[in-house]
């Protein structure tokens, strides 16, 4: 009787000793992220509602698993196709401040560039700036993510990006390697440089840039440099196409002269421009784009 009393007393003192130690191991860690305005932000647990003012915020959190988190979306995302159901809250410059506050979010991912960062915070939401022009961006948004979700391995998104860009890389034929190439983002003209991700993919699969490095990711150039570039390829959305020979000076452009111009319709534009999970998307869409201009590869 005294050994059992023994026992349950060592128990009881054991419990008592380690039970608020157990129970701190077994609760749910502090979420917590710097974002890319240096904000520091806690969470008691993941979020559950929320909001995106980006397309390519918006596609990194479904491929993480987390579709069903989000409760509203600005105008442009569209992909996948479930968040079309989701409220839409306008752009850049319409942002619809009051339907996010209805929605009750615990926190509205968006560009450090967007305009309503003060406002939301000064109606006391949760705000996070998330935002890549890079490859290496990518993958760190990538982790900031899968941290704010408290997704085990986000990086698995990463390596099926990097497996399908080198995939793409590995089905450029021969004479397409070192092609002066041309990607005009908008008709302005703003063009992709070497130093966006739409830049590095264009140089993963080996052609060249007639944008330099220290004119910027996404710089606006004149026509004329263009001409004097002298691209063998250009690579334009379809809302920008029309009229290309017809730009002064421009029949002189090699690309122009050979026929060498991909035109990508709305859907591949969406894929090329975001720098996201589909990034090794847009890259085999870029390498298809080269096997028609240069011949498939052997």
């Amino acid at each position: 009787m005294k050994l059992r009393f023994a026992s349950l007393l060592a128990a009881s003192l054991l419990a008592l000793t380690l039970g608020p130690a157990l129970a701190q191991a077994q609760a749910p860690a502090k979420v917590e992220i710097k974002d890319d305005l240096g904000h520091t932000t806690q969470w008691s647990r993941p979020p559950q509602r929320i909001v995106t003012l980006l397309p390519s915020l918006t596609e990194t959190i479904c491929a993480l698993g987390a579709c069903d988190r989000l409760v509203g979306v600005d105008r442009y995302s569209n992909h996948p196709e479930s968040v079309g159901k989701l409220p839409k809250l306008g752009g850049l410059d319409d942002t619809q401040v009051e339907t996010i506050v209805s929605l009750r979010p615990d926190v509205v991912l968006l560009a450090p560039s967007s305009r309503v960062t003060d406002r939301l915070r000064s109606l006391g939401l949760t705000v996070v700036t998330l935002e890549a022009k890079s490859y290496a961006d990518v993958q760190r948004v990538l982790d900031k993510i899968g941290t704010l979700l408290q997704v085990r391995d986000a990086q698995a998104v990463w390596r099926r990006i990097e497996a399908l860009v080198g995939a793409a890389a590995q089905s450029i034929p021969p004479q397409a390697r070192g092609a002066l190439v041309y990607y005009e983002v908008d008709r302005s003209p703003y063009a992709a440089g070497p130093v966006s991700f739409m830049g590095e993919t264009m140089a993963r699969l080996g052609v060249k840039n007639i944008i330099t490095p220290e004119m910027g990711p996404f710089p606006k150039i004149s026509p004329e440099y263009v001409v004097r570039a002298a691209p063998q390829l250009i690579m334009i959305g379809k809302r920008n196409a029309d009229g290309l020979a017809d730009r002064p000076g421009w029949s002189r452009i090699p690309a122009i002269r050979d026929q060498r111009v991909c035109v990508f319709d709305a859907k591949q534009s969406d894929v090329l421009a975001r720098p996201g999970p589909r990034m090794g998307e847009a890259a085999q869409i870029m390498a298809q784009c080269l096997r028609e201009q240069y011949g498939s590869k052997p």
